[in-house]
């Protein structure tokens, strides 16, 4: 019986010692391990908050994107929100206007960003290039521009939508492919608007867009319509 009592009386001596050294962090294994995992938990925080940092890539044979933001495009011209409108304009490069489905460098004006986004309070006249058929030079403000060569119609109702495809063609050259190379573009059709001229009277906007930092911007505004 004495031996058992013994026994016992040391084991918990013994643990009431360990409990101490562990209390008083004199024990530096557990100490030692207390600080390693502290340590690591700025290391885990900075790993998740790259990862929610990391842009996605954009995928540029996403039709459904491409699709969303020719829409979003859409509306802001339908709205003449032009200051909207001008953060969907490629940084960069801004956006060329065309007005008779043939891109040309030397006749179209390309607008800025900032360009778009003082559209309406800019009163002064420009040359958006010729007018098919006569050659006489298109003067205009950058609102009627818009009015006449632009949105013209209320394309975000237009029965025909063709993703990288040329929709209706006229006489004009259309070039949309070889102007933009590294782009993808959106014809937005009417095949004609008064029944009784019998498609004489079809038009079409192409919204042309390019990749830049993950998403899709607008570089260029193909208008096409029916000419003699």
């Amino acid at each position: 019986m004495r031996r058992t009592i013994l026994l016992l009386s040391t084991a918990l001596v013994g643990g009431l010692v360990l409990g101490t050294l562990l209390g008083s962090g004199l024990f530096s294994a557990g100490h030692g391990l207390s600080r390693a995992a502290n340590a690591s938990a700025p290391m885990a925080q900075t790993q998740m908050t790259a990862a929610r940092t990391t842009p996605v890539p954009l995928n540029t044979e996403d039709n459904d994107l491409l699709l969303a933001r020719a829409g979003s495009v859409l509306e802001l011209l339908k709205e003449k929100d032009y200051t909207a409108l001008s953060g969907l304009i490629h940084p960069q490069k801004g956006v060329t206007l065309t007005p008779f489905s043939t891109v040309s460098t030397e006749c179209d004006r390309t607008l800025t960003q900032t360009d778009v986004a003082e559209l309406e309070e800019n009163q002064q006249t420009y040359v958006w290039g010729v007018m098919d058929g006569s050659g006489s030079p298109i003067r205009s403000t950058c609102s009627d521009y818009f009015d006449r060569f632009v949105y013209n119609a209320d394309y975000a109702q237009a029965p025909e939508v063709g993703v990288d495809t040329v929709l209706m063609s006229g006489n004009a050259l259309e070039n949309v492919s070889d102007a933009y190379p590294d782009a993808r573009f959106v014809d937005y059709n009417f095949p004609g608007i008064d029944p009784g001229k019998n498609g004489y009277d079809w038009c079409s906007l192409k919204l042309v867009f390019e990749p830049w930092q993950n998403e899709w911007y607008l570089v260029g505004l193909i208008h096409s319509e029916w000419t003699t």
